[in-house]
């Protein structure tokens, strides 16, 4: 079935960059918002918007009945998820079918399977792609735990089962934490995802975080290669690029391939990322979990290999098979995204929604900006603070980085406090000029290195 019109049940810069890539299909698209966001740039792009509830996202974005209902009231064929939210839910998905529209993505079968890191892990065990070591199911009690960390020795981290985004985690460094932790972490979980559930995995202490796109058409699947994302802070991503600069090739093809082989055990259709935790003392590579959505940083995959993964995904789920083969996509130079958010670093990230006074967007070549922002629009105090993605490519990392830095001085955001600072700070840090770092290194650096970095940055202002 070919997708005709398409509705957009999300938000923000995903929800811009959705219409964008169905307009460039000719589809003719849909955007329900909530009563917050009237005014916000995808609904002035849409062919047709429709209010879907109050602010609170439990009373509007969260709301399957209410996206349903508007779906079907504006008769289009098929409903894009975007990321977070509804995106993976698999109850969503199922409704969306239930209803007689596509859902763009995964079956509500691969989304419950691969929706429960548990589960999931059996599924990567049987494709033959390696685990961290761990539990091998959920662990009900504390009493189970201690049998397994006894096994794997500390440090552990105590994960939730189901949901992502970093909450329903701790890491434990002793008996101590983790007979504390484990009641937390599964408190946590049940509040944020309506499951305590928990399993362990052993915490690699030097770790890189690397995970491959993939594509299925429910057939075959092929990879678009790696993106690194170990710049993180309290488990959330900050700067993601692609290629991994330091992956060893052998371990690329391994892991990109492994990638696949999981993709295939499951069937899957769509646009997804597999998730792998690098351990640079072995050299060896774990599987973590799949998001079975697009991602966030999609864009470095989309400028170093030249596919349109958003549109792939509209094109699959209208029935297309998938119209590159893996022999196709090749890596072409280097691209490094940076999150900026409406957050002020110099002031423990604390988050500032307000009006945009002036907007002043980089241009030039492999320069990208993905943002929901408009000069006067008003960003509200209720959802994410991500406020748009400067995407960056070059020929070399080098000269990536230092296209990245002119880019960041030119992307101006007035009316509001922004990440752009830490950006530029990072930029320009040695270490990160080297790509050496891991999973833990932004936390450190924002204690030890940043202040000084931030002082400079004003100083040369």
């Amino acid at each position: 079935m070919t997708i005709r019109s398409l509705l957009i049940a999300n938000r923000g810069e995903i929800a811009v960059r959705i219409i964008r890539a169905a307009k460039a299909l000719g589809i003719r698209t849909v955007q329900v918002h909530s009563a917050a966001d009237s005014d916000m740039l995808a609904v002035k792009l849409a062919d047709e918007a429709i209010d879907i509830g109050p602010p609170s996202a439990a009373k509007s974005y969260l709301k399957i009945e209410a996206v349903i209902a508007a779906a079907k009231q504006s008769g289009v064929d098929a409903i894009h998820p975007g990321y977070g939210f509804l995106s993976e839910n698999a109850a969503f998905a199922q409704a969306v079918e239930d209803a007689g529209m596509i859902f763009v993505g995964p079956k509500p079968e691969a989304i419950s399977l691969l929706g429960d890191k548990v589960e999931a892990r059996k599924v990567a065990k049987r494709a033959g792609v390696p685990t961290v070591p761990g539990s091998d199911g959920r662990v009900d009690s504390v009493e189970i735990a201690r049998e397994i960390v006894g096994k794997i020795g500390f440090p552990v981290m105590i994960k939730a089962a189901a949901g992502g985004g970093g909450r329903g985690i701790r890491i434990a460094e002793t008996m101590e934490d983790f007979e504390r932790h484990f009641p937390q972490a599964s408190a946590e979980a049940l509040a944020a995802f309506g499951d305590g559930g928990l399993y362990i995995e052993k915490v690699i202490t030097r770790a890189r975080h690397v995970e491959v796109q993939i594509l299925g058409d429910g057939e075959n699947a092929v990879h678009c290669f790696e993106r690194e994302c170990s710049l993180q802070r309290r488990r959330q991503k900050v700067w993601e690029e692609a290629p991994s600069h330091l992956l060893p090739e052998n371990v690329r093809a391994a892991l990109c391939a492994s990638a696949v082989a999981l993709a295939r055990e499951v069937n899957y259709r769509g646009a997804g990322t597999v998730e792998y935790l690098y351990d640079e003392v072995s050299g060896e590579f774990y599987f973590i979990e799949v998001n079975t959505r697009i991602q966030v940083e999609h864009p470095v995959t989309e400028m170093i290999t030249g596919i349109d993964l958003v549109a792939e995904m509209i094109r699959i789920a209208g029935g297309e098979k998938l119209s590159v083969r893996q022999e196709d996509i090749k890596v072409h130079g280097h691209a490094i995204e940076c999150r900026i958010n409406a957050e002020d670093p110099s002031k423990g990230f604390l988050p500032g929604p307000g009006t945009v006074e002036k907007l002043v967007v980089p241009e030039g070549e492999g320069i990208r900006f993905d943002t929901m922002l408009y000069e006067g629009y008003t960003v509200p105090p209720f959802y994410d603070s991500l406020l748009g993605k400067l995407i960056v490519w070059a020929e070399t990392r080098e000269a990536c980085l230092e296209r990245l830095q002119n880019a960041l001085r030119g992307l101006k955001i007035k009316g509001l406090p922004t990440t752009v600072p830490l950006h530029l700070a990072l930029a320009g840090d040695p270490l990160v000029a080297k790509a050496d770092f891991h999973t833990r290194f932004l936390e450190s650096w924002l204690e030890t290195d940043f202040p000084a970095a931030l002082a400079a940055l004003e100083e040369a202002a």
